[in-house]
């Protein structure tokens, strides 16, 4: 019997513990690769680049990189209100952006406001009915084994519940 060569599965065993990225398929390292990186070290690292005043009152929502279509764009998160400061600071937070990874990032800056209402739903109490349509209480009741018919209530039960 021959050993495959080309198999996907790691040739060799590598003792210990192994590395996250290696656990990733291929085509999910490649959007870390391209993206994630940029816009998680944004994340990390925004209350640094556009300080403590703006911090309070937006966020990063997305980062597009460049492609032969478009410019690169950050899309930002800004609390109702406070879009006329953010405005006025995209040539600073695009400068700091640019000066924290070394090179050009971010070419244009999206501003998308919101609201900061919590809004919060109260569920009413509902009538609380039985999932299970009478149909399939017959079928349960017609259930011979008794371990199946109590896991299959118990399964109703759950349901209503959710």
């Amino acid at each position: 019997m021959e050993f495959k060569k080309y198999t996907k599965q790691r040739s060799g065993g590598i003792q210990g513990l192994r590395s996250f990225k290696d656990t990733l398929p291929k085509n999910i390292k490649k959007v870390i690769n391209k993206k994630g990186h940029i816009y998680s070290e944004l994340l990390n690292n925004w209350k640094y680049i556009v300080g403590d005043d703006l911090f309070k009152f937006c966020y990063p929502k997305s980062f597009k990189s460049s492609n032969k279509f478009g410019v690169s764009t950050l899309s930002i998160m800004v609390k109702r209100g406070h879009e006329i400061d953010i405005e006025y600071s995209k040539k600073k937070i695009m400068n700091e952006m640019n000066d924290f990874f070394g090179y050009t990032i971010v070419e244009k800056i999206k501003l998308i406001s919101f609201d900061d209402e919590k809004n919060i739903v109260v569920k009413k109490n509902l009538k609380k009915t039985n999932v299970t349509i009478n149909k399939y209480h017959n079928k349960i009741k017609n259930v011979k084994n008794e371990k199946i018919k109590k896991s299959l209530i118990e399964l109703t039960k759950l349901f209503q519940e959710k």
